[in-house]
């Protein structure tokens, strides 16, 4: 296939090209930059390149594509906050565009990163995607009102499917230490404390950047006809996790740290559980390649080999939040 990926340049993105160029795919990337700088590790670079906004996307970039896989955004909660109105023109109202922009092309298959935000503070445990949503952030009503618009589009010859994806953790060579997990685990490398702000209560459900990528690859090759203008959660049940429960496992592997309960935050109401059966009916032979034990040790790992330090912890080059508040111009 010929695929068109957005945002290859970030945490997930650069595990997605690779993971296409591994299966035999050309990939071409589409990235601002706006993290440039960022990586850690060497990153596989897409066949073809685009340094350009996602909202300057033109016809011919799409052309003779069997895929877009659109990535591309203002990526979680705080971040989103920074800017309500710049998160939906990014998040959502580009995305809409692209997809109408896909369509147009003639492109049949467009793939969007979504997120069990959507879900918010669930009414119950176990959430399934015929579930009510509610959204607590712009960050996830722009998640839920790109699925809403873009399903107005899907006809014969366009076929969306929407990824929600679990929170993202684990390694990537573009690190990011703003995600729940491995904000807990850098914390214990960093200062020997790992700082919970929360009661420790609220549930998550995880999964290791690199298994979403693999998600991606894997619905773009699934029949149309199952996932043609479906929502699908991403993640697997096992992996639901209290936020004390992830601060245990790295309690685990820094034995020295001491877990610290904060409460900055007070009580947290981003707490769901969701379920992910309709995936494995999807996709029956998708498994995820980690689970938190293991995608928490190799990043563990890797942090020791990096030498991760307080500075690391405390600087720019592992936020996004404080990295985009240095560069947020170039979105304006």
């Amino acid at each position: 296939m010929r695929v068109f990926v957005t945002g290859h340049g970030g945490y997930i993105g650069s595990h997605l090209v690779e993971v296409l160029k591994q299966e035999g795919h050309f990939v071409i990337g589409c990235d601002l930059g706006l993290y440039d700088g960022c990586a850690w590790e060497p990153v596989v670079r897409p066949d073809k390149e685009l340094v350009k906004d996602v909202r300057q996307i033109e016809l011919a970039d799409l052309e003779r594509c069997d895929c877009v896989m659109h990535l591309a955004g203002i990526s979680n909660d705080p971040m989103g906050a920074l800017d309500d109105q710049l998160t939906l023109a990014i998040n959502r109202d580009a995305s809409v565009r692209l997809a109408r922009l896909t369509k147009r092309t003639g492109v049949p298959r467009f793939l969007f990163a979504g997120s069990c935000s959507v879900y918010g503070k669930g009414k119950r445990l176990g959430l399934e995607e015929v579930d009510p949503l509610n959204p607590l952030t712009a960050y996830a009503r722009s998640k839920i009102e790109t699925e809403q618009e873009v399903s107005q589009l899907a006809d014969d010859s366009f076929s969306p499917t929407y990824l929600r994806n679990a929170t993202a953790y684990g390694h990537s060579p573009m690190l990011r230490i703003d995600l729940v997990a491995n904000n807990l685990l850098g914390s214990a490398l960093a200062y020997g404390e790992i700082r919970i702000q929360s009661d420790g209560s609220p549930w998550r459900p995880l999964i290791h950047c690199r298994d979403i990528a693999r998600a991606f690859a894997a619905l773009a090759q699934a029949p149309r006809a199952t996932i043609h203008d479906r929502a699908v959660n991403v993640g697997a049940n096992e992996e639901n996790h209290q936020v004390r429960s992830i601060g245990n496992q790295v309690a685990h592997l820094v034995p020295s740290a001491k877990v610290t309960y904060t409460g900055e935050v007070g009580a947290d109401p981003r707490n769901y559980r969701v379920q992910f059966d309709l995936l494995n009916q999807l996709l029956p032979e998708f498994r995820l390649e980690y689970d938190l034990a293991r995608g928490m040790e190799e990043l563990h790992r890797k942090m020791t080999d990096h030498r991760f330090s307080r500075k690391d912890f405390e600087g720019d080059h592992f936020v996004r939040l404080r990295m985009l508040r240095r560069r947020i111009n170039l979105l304006r």
